[in-house]
């Protein structure tokens, strides 16, 4: 399922924007959640990120299996695929958006501010949001990185009363990729 959900992604960016434009892509992107209080520590993270994203129109997406994040205890894993965020029901988690190109030059070794607008889809609710990102170009490799915030109330993820305590209702969230070149 994993291998077919790339493909889909793959295929529905190349269909859309321009032949001419410069395409970039990852599937081992990282994403780390922080959802602890000071009684719990509850963290995870998922390494296999999928994005791809234009250097010539700005357009950007990004993909994620909800049962790829990992625990450091295999009880909160699976209260988290089972009780909140339902992976069976709910099995991915989406970001469609765009950032202004004009501020970033892909060619330049550098760090390159941006903001990046869109969709993120959790739980089965959309939300527009609006995140800090960053761009690095080295040698002429690519990677980006993005730190926010979000409640889960606004994605309908309920957190039972006898764990309110432990769990915070913001999660921080930090997204890093290393882009290839899209041939």
């Amino acid at each position: 399922m994993n291998r077919k959900f790339v493909l889909l992604i793959i295929s529905l960016t190349l269909s859309a924007g321009s032949v001419l434009a410069q395409k970039y892509f990852t599937k081992t992107g990282t994403i780390n959640f922080t959802a602890g209080t000071a009684l719990e520590d509850i963290d995870a993270n998922n390494k296999s990120v999928t994005c791809v994203f234009d250097a010539a129109t700005g357009q950007i997406e990004f993909a994620i299996l909800i049962k790829g994040f990992e625990f450091k205890r295999g009880l909160m894993q699976e209260h988290f695929n089972e009780n909140y965020l339902e992976s069976d029901k709910y099995p991915k988690s989406t970001f469609k958006g765009k950032f202004d190109v004009s501020k970033i030059n892909f060619t330049k070794d550098g760090d390159y501010a941006t903001v990046v607008k869109g969709t993120l889809e959790i739980h089965n609710v959309k939300r527009e949001i609006e995140v800090p990102g960053m761009f690095k170009v080295d040698k002429g490799v690519i990677s980006s990185t993005s730190t926010f915030k979000i409640l889960l109330a606004d994605y309908k993820i309920e957190i039972p009363g006898a764990v309110k305590d432990k769990i915070s209702p913001t999660v921080e969230i930090q997204v890093s990729c290393d882009y290839k070149l899209l041939k």
